[in-house]
This record gives structure tokens, C-alpha cells and sequence, in this order.
């Protein structure tokens, strides 16, 4: 029994789902939703806001800025609260109305950007104007979690040894390039090892078509979460073995197809299983251990994903055309 006066200090670390049942490929799925906000990025949050504390850069009245399409800005919510701060979390039109709402629940600002920047797109749109509340007022710190090696520097030591541990024969891994924090920390973590005599294990970054990440043409993107239109800073390619681009259509399908098997994801999460089971029909080998990292549950997405009207509207009737993957029928 876990009993916590903080919702800080709780997160079930070694949850893991077995796909086999629902893709009849061995896939295992690394759980990051079971913590108070809900996501992966909770890892990453709290290890900036505390190095931040760390270094004297928040003050008791020190006000959090941070650019964020969703589960980052409800982790620093979760973390302002608890702590103190204030947080204004600046976000587009692309974030979900119940991200937006559980935010605003924990006392958080949100600014929404609804013109993108004609070079850096949304992301570019938000940065300056995290940038320009930051040159308004001293108050307000910017956590800038697409160059903060607090972000990737989180999964180095919590998510990667956890994997490792309950995998040590693992073979390749498949980890969502958003901020790319995720996927950095766990390739460095995993060269280190190898490096020092251990197995190689195969690091395969999975992004969303429309991305620029890993040098694709951009194009819009409506599903939050993976794929940025601006190169994160702290991406450092050498640590990748293999990029997959996934199209949204197929993170919608994904999606509804883990949730007639009773598990409901989110749109991360759903990209991540699309390009990790492409990869395996291409590149897999009986008895290869594979782990792909869930960053995210589907609550968030019920007026999207798991929303025929939307889907259709979106990407066309044809999206919804194979029965067996459509668990929710939504009026």
C-alpha cells in the first residue's frame, strides 16, 4: 500500500503491458500514465522544476512559463500547485479541451496561440511568446524543456534503469520524439551500457508525419503530443539507430484497435505502438524483445481520437471503415 501526502512522490515505475493478444506481435507496452498528472512528462517536469530550485532560479514568487500542447503543461500544474509557483502554460489550438480544462482545475493561466509563426510554426509562435512574458517580468521562468537536460536527464536515471530491469534481455526499444527528453535519456542510458560491456540495445524513435524532427517536410498536425515544427535542441541523432514516421490516420486506427482489447491510450501512445509493430513487420525476428514507452492514457482524447464525428471530419469516413477497430461509437 502506497501512502503519499504529496502528489509528487507517487509513480508505479514497473507497470508493463504484453500487446501479444492484441497485435500477435511481442510488443511490450512501458506504462508512464499512473502518476497524479497522468503522463510521461510528470518525469520530466519535476526534474526541471527541481534542478531550477536547485540552482536559485525559482523563488517562492517565481511564476513557471513553459510552451506545452498538453501533458507537459498538466504535469507543471500538478507541480505549481503543490509547490506554490504560479503557472501560466502557453499552448495552441491543437491542445485538448479537457487539457486545457484539468489545468485551469489546478489554478494554471493558459494563453492559447491561434496564428503560427510562417518559420517555427505553433511551436515557434509559442516560444516567442513565452519569451516575450519572460522579458515582461523577472518574475517569470521559463523551464524551456526542448533544451533542458533536466528533461532527458530525468529518464537517464528513472525510466531506462526501470526497463532494464525488468528486461535485460531486451533487443530494441521504441520511444515517441516530441521534445525527444524521452528518447534522449533512454539512448544515452543505453550506449552508456553498452559501453560498458553490456547488450546493445536496438534505439528506435517513432514521430508523427508533418513533423521536422528528424528533417521531414512539416505539415499540420492535429493530434498533440509527438512531432515538433522546430528541431529540439538537446536531439543528438547519433544516439538513434532508426527513425519511423507515423501518419495520424494510423495513430487513430492504433488507438481504437488497443481500445477493443479494453486499453484506452492516448494519441502518443497510439503513434508509438504504429511505428514500433511497422518496424517489427520489417525488421523483427522470432524471439526478439521489444518495448515500446505509453506515454499517455485516451480520457484526454474523447472528443478527438475516440470521436467518430471528429475522425471523420478530420481524415475522412475511410478512417473508420474496418470494424474491428472502432470500440467507440460516439454521437
Amino acid at each position: 500500500m502506497a501512502v503519499v501526502s504529496s502528489p509528487l512522490e507517487f509513480s508505479a515505475e514497473q507497470v508493463f503491458v504484453d500487446l501479444g493478444a492484441t497485435f500477435g506481435r511481442r510488443l511490450y507496452l512501458k506504462i508512464e500514465g499512473f502518476n497524479f498528472a497522468g503522463s510521461v512528462k510528470m518525469k520530466a517536469a519535476l526534474g526541471m522544476v527541481e534542478a531550477a530550485e536547485r540552482a536559485g532560479i525559482l523563488e517562492p514568487d517565481s511564476v513557471i512559463v513553459e510552451s506545452s500542447s498538453g501533458n507537459l503543461g498538466v504535469a507543471l500544474a500538478v507541480i505549481a500547485a503543490n509547490r506554490g509557483y504560479g503557472f501560466v502554460c502557453v499552448t495552441d489550438t491543437r491542445c485538448n479541451p479537457a487539457t486545457r480544462r484539468i489545468m485551469e482545475a489546478l489554478g494554471a493561466r493558459i494563453h492559447t496561440v491561434r496564428v503560427p509563426d510562417p518559420h517555427g510554426g505553433y511551436l515557434g509562435a509559442r516560444i516567442n511568446y513565452v519569451k516575450a512574458l519572460c522579458a515582461a517580468d523577472a518574475r517569470h521562468v521559463w523551464l524551456n524543456q526542448y533544451a533542458n537536460p533536466a528533461n532527458w536527464g530525468a529518464h537517464l536515471r528513472t525510466t531506462a534503469p526501470a526497463i532494464d530491469r525488468e528486461f535485460p534481455q531486451l533487443d530494441v526499444l521504441f520511444v515517441g520524439a516530441g521534445t525527444t527528453g524521452t528518447l534522449m535519456g533512454c539512448a544515452r542510458y543505453f550506449r552508456q551500457r553498452f559501453e560498458e560491456g553490456h547488450r546493445r540495445v536496438r534505439i528506435v524513435a517513432v514521430d508523427a508525419a508533418g513533423s521536422v524532427t528528424f528533417g521531414g517536410p512539416a505539415k499540420p498536425r492535429m493530434i498533440p503530443g509527438l512531432g515538433t515544427s522546430v528541431v529540439p535542441d538537446q536531439l543528438d541523432e547519433s544516439f538513434v539507430d532508426d527513425v519511423v514516421i507515423v501518419e495520424e490516420e494510423d495513430t487513430v486506427r492504433t488507438c481504437r484497435r488497443m481500445a477493443t482489447n479494453g486499453f484506452l491510450f492516448g494519441g502518443s501512445t497510439g503513434t508509438v505502438v504504429s511505428g514500433a509493430l511497422r518496424w517489427l513487420a520489417e525488421n523483427g525476428a522470432p524471439g526478439l524483445t521489444s518495448v515500446a514507452i505509453s506515454p499517455d492514457f485516451g480520457e484526454r482524447y474523447l472528443d478527438t481520437i475516440y470521436h467518430d464525428g471528429w475522425v471523420a471530419d478530420t481524415y475522412g469516413t475511410g478512417v473508420l471503415g474496418d470494424a474491428e477497430t472502432l470500440p467507440m461509437r460516439v454521437a
